[in-house]
């Protein structure tokens, strides 16, 4: 079964071009065979209506005053031939039969086939008449060979079929040429609604075709749907967490600084931040958004600068200044935060960000002089809470699992690797 559209209305095309042009080349041609015949038919009635007027009886004895003049009915064998029957028995025949006779049954009709002298088919026509003061019974025989009439018809059928198959390629080219023109609005749909996907534009525009513009409608509708349901999912993931928070908070400032609760409140703050990191992502994304990148990257930079400052740290920013994340700014400032984070915390003096956007590829790099990690410490780096060092900076040790989860999000991956600075290298790649 053809899945494709445009396949199948090509098939239903040539099926139906075919159908068609078989039957009208079946019809014309049927009907040119009957005008081609009727026409020797008509020549061979036209002698036989000769040779009646040239009958004649003399003391009961048939004769003929004149025979037909065409010169087919002179030339030895060639098919054209007529002969006069008295009561069954030839009383005149043309010359080409020379010696011979034509052997016809009684009550042989005209179109009737018989063969010559050479097996060759030839088609008759017979009439039977009286004569005045005659008793006889006279038949008329005239036969025309079926070798001319087929060329005739070949004459004029085979051009029938070339101007048919002439039309028919022109038919088919329309054909085509109506079904891809006719399908420019699907592709030009998809392609508004791939750009959609990658953020290049909100909404699908209104098409120029009426058929099309209900299904738009229906598209940009169910893309306000998702964006009213993703905000207010988000809305209310905030006030989990403000409800979930501020108790929490309460309760770490009535006990004392070096209470063993504080560790379990601690714990409990990361895993709600966990959790509702983690909800807010499997909510999905709003389509329609793209966000220019280096104007996030200066951003967190200006936040970090003073813990920057205090350590002299310096930042190399390398960005192509048309890079751009195909989605909403709040997760590419989750995770390039996070990274920039990271490497200002750990790292000693420098901070590398490189960000490249190729066809269809996308790559942001962090890099910093930090201690790094080794390969059997990367995968324990990635879990959600999981920290190497306990004693280095306060964090929660949810970045890396964050910034993995939603890259993996907008279809892409966070790899970590050994950085030249000597530091960690947390590479992003994802689909531009």
């Amino acid at each position: 079964m053809i899945r494709s559209i445009r396949g199948r209305l090509l098939l239903l095309a040539a099926l139906w071009l075919s159908v068609a042009l078989l039957g009208a080349f079946l019809l014309i041609s049927g009907l040119l065979r009957d005008f081609v015949t009727d026409r020797f038919d008509a020549e061979a009635m036209a002698v036989a209506d000769s040779l009646i007027g040239q009958l004649d009886s003399d003391d009961g004895q048939i004769e003929l005053d004149d025979e037909p003049t065409d010169a087919r009915f002179s030339l030895p064998f060639s098919g054209w031939y007529w002969q006069v029957n008295a009561d069954g028995a030839p009383v005149a025949r043309s010359a080409s039969l020379l010696d011979g006779t034509l052997d016809i049954a009684d009550g042989e009709e005209t179109g009737a086939l018989t063969a010559d002298t050479d097996g060759a088919p030839l088609r008759l026509l017979r009439r039977e008449v009286t004569v005045p003061d005659s008793d006889s019974m006279i038949a008329i025989t005239v036969t025309v060979p079926m070798a001319q009439i087929n060329n005739s018809l070949r004459q004029v059928i085979r051009p029938l079929a070339v101007a048919l198959a002439v039309l028919g390629l022109g038919l088919a080219l329309a054909s085509v040429i109506q079904v891809l023109t006719g399908l420019k609005s699907l592709g030009r749909l998809r392609a508004d609604l791939a750009r959609v996907r990658a953020g290049d534009k909100p909404r699908l525009d209104v098409p120029d075709v009426s058929e099309l513009r209900p299904l738009t409608d229906e598209i940009n509708a169910s893309l306000d749907q998702n964006e009213t349901l993703l905000t207010r999912s988000r809305h209310h993931l905030g006030n989990l967490a403000h409800s979930l928070k501020t108790p929490l908070a309460a309760l770490s400032n009535d006990l004392p600084a070096d209470h063993q609760g504080q560790a379990l409140i601690a714990r409990m703050d990361r895993l709600i931040g966990w959790h509702l990191r983690r909800a807010r992502q499997a909510g999905g994304r709003v389509l329609g958004q793209r966000t220019p990148i280096a104007p996030v990257i200066d951003d967190i930079l200006l936040v970090l600068r003073w813990p920057m400052q205090d350590k002299g740290m310096t930042a190399e920013i390398d960005c192509q200044p048309d890079a751009a994340f195909p989605a909403e700014r709040q997760d590419l400032e989750e995770m390039v935060g996070n990274l920039c984070e990271n490497a200002a915390k750990f790292g000693h003096s420098r901070m590398r960000v490189h960000v490249t956007q190729y066809d269809a590829t996308l790559t942001l790099r962090v890099e910093d002089d930090g201690p790094g990690l080794t390969d059997g410490q990367a995968p324990m780096a990635l879990m959600r809470g999981g920290r190497l060092d306990e004693h280095g900076p306060p964090g929660a040790g949810l970045g890396l699992a964050i910034v993995a989860d939603l890259a993996a999000l907008h279809g892409g991956e966070l790899r970590l690797e050994r950085s030249d600075l000597g530091g960690l290298a947390a590479i992003i790649d994802l689909p531009a």
